[in-house]
């Protein structure tokens, strides 16, 4: 996909990834409509910093997790540029709470999670998806979690929220084809304010792990993730229905371990 001249919408980009990828966006020419719930301040910066690499954007304040919200970020897409070529949908939440503590989860706080984490990437596709197939071209590209794919992470619910988007990516990928890919990129730990805020002071403890253990030695940074949903949008021209790992190996589980024995 060319993407001077490209339209796209990134959910949940006032900070972290999201952000990393509307300025990666904005640095290819592309036209950028930033997204934030609650943090307009930061939406303001990002924006700023696309303009400043010589790219239009404007910001939509929107709760992904509500359908007239997702219609009305595409509609602001619409209205400023006439069409829409791009979606990554990076907002998220979750809830901290040990897989083992089974009572710490309430009802609503599973209806939340889901409801942000893959209802939102679902009401958002659906909103776009008429306008890319109707321009012959399009890609969409869910920021999951490998919690998603191991049944780990910050919770029990945000597990099940992001193994639900990696099935919702299979799904969309069959019924939008050809006109539209959907991927998702699967990463593990992501240096930044979302973790800094949930781990506190165990923060350097676990990126340090990260670090140490994973067969690339490397924590990833929001701009290294960013880079393959960019690669995902536009040159992966015959992948679709995937979800890429990008965690550095650590799936693969810790460097020097299992039958390998010790590294050399």
């Amino acid at each position: 996909m060319n993407l001077r001249g490209a339209v796209a919408i990134v959910t949940g980009s006032s900070s972290g990834v999201g952000a990393a990828v509307a300025r990666m966006l904005a640095e290819k020419g592309s036209h950028v409509v930033v997204n934030c719930t609650r943090s307009v301040t930061d939406g303001e910066r990002v924006v700023a910093e696309c303009q400043a690499l010589g790219a239009e954007a404007t910001l939509c304040q929107a709760d992904v997790s509500i359908d007239a919200d997702c219609r009305r970020l595409a509609e602001t897409a619409l209205k400023r540029w006439g069409h829409i070529d791009v979606l990554v949908n990076s907002a998220g939440t979750t809830k901290y709470v040990s897989h083992y503590d089974l009572e710490g989860l309430s009802s609503e706080d599973f209806l939340r999670i889901f409801s942000v984490n893959t209802l939102g990437p679902f009401q958002m596709a659906r909103a776009v998806a008429p306008h890319m197939k109707a321009r012959g071209e399009g890609a969409i590209v869910n920021v999951s979690s490998t919690a998603g794919l191991r049944g780990t992470g910050s919770s029990i619910a945000y597990a099940v929220s992001k193994a639900g988007l990696n099935v919702l990516t299979q799904s969309l990928a069959r019924v939008l084809a050809p006109e539209v890919r959907v991927n998702a990129v699967c990463p593990g730990f992501i240096q930044g304010r979302w973790l800094k805020n949930a781990l506190g002071d165990g923060y350097e403890d676990h990126k340090a792990h990260w670090e140490t253990s994973s067969p690339l030695r490397k924590a990833a940074t929001p701009e290294e993730v960013a880079a393959t949903i960019l690669w995902l949008v536009e040159s992966a021209i015959l992948i679709t229905g995937q979800t890429i790992v990008t965690d550095a190996g650590m799936m693969l589980g810790p460097a020097g371990s299992g039958l390998m024995g010790k590294r050399r």
